[in-house]
């Protein structure tokens, strides 16, 4: 009898922990530079189940894989094109054609990660990032999904390129069409989600994205998530703002809101924990939430099946 009970138990344990989720962020970026098709492949590869592109649009209308509106940071633009910069000193996606960024070379943001002057990488499209993810499920046979952030929508229809319909078109033409299509639309802005949900009757599983500023704080209380889960299926808040108020997850999960905090990184661990899988556990197990985005997904994956 007691033994049965043990197995119940350990099975149970297992269950819960299958429904938790890893979101490789920028896709393995911790190993290999953001945003590449590298680093989505390996993230793949380490098993996660959702793979995150940030997108923007270049000059001619094609949805890139980038974190940033600018080039700068991850990119030789400033080498390839001195002169068209803006005034404001930056270089913007939006100012190029694909043919040009495709002339450009990435490289990794921050110093203390892979070599910034070693190997080639490019600028993916987000739909060789799709193609890459949907040909690699095929030949694993394991399905990850897709976890694209629009940025700064509202940036971009000032500037004469809105990204809801052709992003819609874009991700229901490789067959991600309704509320349980294996992605995840997220953004900042709660605007363009309620245009997707409300105006252009998305049913994809969408993500009110939220950070520190005081801005999203109305959106953290219960009548405020009330209003999210109106239009989207989960919260990605800054994991900065759970550590304060672990609350925060309880209220979400009350409205019927998934919880996704942002970032974890084993480089850059809070004083706080004495371990990656310290802070790992903390999330996951005490805390509660759905899923995380991390930089290393391999030791998130890794985590979960212990």
């Amino acid at each position: 009898m007691f033994a049965r009970i043990c197995l119940a138990v350990i099975v149970a344990v297992s269950a819960q922990a299958q429904l938790k989720i890893v979101i490789a962020h920028r896709g393995a970026s911790g190993y290999v530079p953001e945003h590449t098709l590298e680093s989505y492949a390996m993230a793949h590869a380490m098993g996660t189940d959702f793979i995150e592109p940030d997108v923007v649009l270049t000059k001619d209308k094609v949805f890139i894989c980038l974190h940033d509106i600018h080039l700068e940071m991850t990119t030789d633009v400033e080498q390839v094109f001195p002169d068209r910069k803006r005034a404001d000193g930056k270089w913007y996606a939006a100012d190029f054609t694909l043919a040009e960024i495709k002339q450009l070379h990435a490289h990794e943001r921050l110093k203390n990660r892979f070599p910034q002057d070693k190997s080639s990488f490019q600028v993916p499209t987000f739909t060789e990032m799709i193609e890459l993810v949907q040909g690699l499920n095929k030949t694993t046979g394991r399905e990850a999904g897709i976890y694209p952030e629009l940025k700064e929508p509202k940036w971009h229809r000032d500037n004469g390129l809105p990204m809801e319909e052709a992003f819609l078109a874009l991700v229901k033409g490789y067959g991600y069409t309704d509320a349980k299509s294996k992605i995840f639309v997220q953004c900042f802005e709660a605007e363009p989600l309620k245009r997707m949900r409300n105006d252009l009757g998305s049913t994809l599983p969408q993500i009110q994205l939220m950070g520190n500023e005081k801005e999203f704080a109305p959106m953290l209380t219960k009548e405020g998530l009330a209003e999210v889960a109106k239009y989207a299926n989960g919260i990605g808040p800054d994991k900065g703002m759970i550590d304060k108020d672990p609350e925060i997850v309880k209220r979400a999960h009350e409205a019927g809101l998934q919880v996704h905090p942002y970032t974890l990184r084993k480089d850059s661990l809070p004083s706080k924990y004495s371990s990656f899988d310290n802070e790992l556990n903390q999330f996951y197990n005490v805390y509660g939430v759905d899923g995380l985005f991390t930089d290393f997904p391999d030791l998130a994956v890794a985590f979960l099946k212990r």
